[in-house]
């Protein structure tokens, strides 16, 4: 079932924890929604700008995906509205950091994380309510903490 013309629902609902769990990790129809806007709105100009396929390191989560790795209550991904992208080790030359800049210069966003310099890129995208966070994600003493990027 296709998101957008480059991106399939298989590709940001594929979990190997799901897998290994036996967890169900189908988005709800408002979350279907919400993926295709966010597969419109920013995957399609990612990788329209780029010219080449763009892995995602982690989509959609169930509810019951994001309880068993430890995801946050409030994440996007549960809802549809969140993509991690990571290009690092592609045979293509795209890294996460051109990611990272081509979004943050000419994408609308709610969030844009840099995660543990540039792990891989974390974009949310909230149909009408972006707030154009711009963070960096870094551990101290074994916890994550955001700040302005």
């Amino acid at each position: 079932m296709k998101l957008s013309k480059h991106l399939d629902l298989a590709e940001v609902t594929r979990s190997e924890s799901a897998k290994r769990e036996g967890i169900i990790n189908m988005p709800t129809p408002e979350h279907y929604e919400n993926l295709k806007v966010i597969a419109e709105k920013v995957f399609e100009p990612i990788r329209e700008h780029f010219g080449v396929p763009i892995f995602i390191s982690s989509g959609y989560r169930s509810e019951a995906l994001n309880v068993y790795i430890g995801g946050s209550r409030s994440s996007d991904h549960s809802k549809g509205r969140a993509l991690d992208l990571d290009m690092d080790g592609s045979s293509s030359g795209v890294t996460n950091k051109m990611i990272f800049d081509f979004i943050k210069d000419n994408l609308e966003y709610d969030q844009l994380i840099n995660e543990f310099d540039f792990g891989w890129v974390h974009v949310g995208y909230r149909l009408n309510a972006n707030r154009k966070q711009t963070l960096r994600a870094t551990k101290v003493n074994g916890k994550v903490q955001y700040s302005p990027y």
